[in-house]
């Protein structure tokens, strides 16, 4: 007789410009994991920066992201969660090796990709009530798309332009082998 052993905890970087889906299709893997009752965490890492005043030599306050980061995976951890899944932005394979440690465990990331007109289209029903916000939202998509293909820290990418938010996470958790 076997006793069914848990999996080792992992986590799961949802990697991409803005607009491409990062958090919806993070949910949706949350989603799947918990249909699959596997204990799971979804961590949007953008609410994990968002702090005032910020350093200004921190752009994007990645160092309270990670700080927070480390605390927070911590207890999802020691309450029992096996699989972290996380929606944020990864630039470049230091950034990626910061946020393994202070997980303290694996790190795969997924990067997702859509067409720029793609994104284009859905931030500005994100956004149609800010113009200044979509202005800078619609010119960090074209510059992050080319730092992130550069960079290259994924392990795997996966197509977000026209499949259902569903299917896009059913494909993120296979292509991870978590399910």
């Amino acid at each position: 007789m076997h006793a069914e052993r848990s999996p080792e905890p992992s986590a799961l970087l949802i990697n991409g410009t803005v607009g491409v889906g990062k958090t919806s299709v993070a949910e949706g893997v949350g989603d799947l994991l918990a249909a699959a009752e596997i204990p799971n965490a979804v961590i949007d890492l953008d609410w994990l920066r968002q702090s005032w005043p910020r350093p200004s030599e921190d752009r994007f306050n990645f160092g309270m992201m990670l700080r927070n980061l480390h605390s927070i995976a911590g207890n999802y951890l020691a309450a029992g969660a096996v699989r972290l899944v996380l929606a944020g932005v990864i630039e470049d394979p230091e950034d990626r090796k910061l946020c393994s440690d202070a997980l303290g465990i694996e790190l795969s990331v997924c990067r997702l990709h859509a067409d720029l007109p793609v994104v284009h289209r859905r931030l500005m029903r994100r956004h149609e009530n800010e113009p200044e916000t979509l202005r800078w939202h619609l010119a960090r998509a074209g510059e992050l798309t080319a730092l992130l293909e550069q960079a290259a820290v994924d392990d795997f990418t996966v197509d977000a332009a026209t499949r259902p938010v569903g299917e896009v996470a059913a494909e993120v958790t296979r292509k991870a082998g978590w399910l």
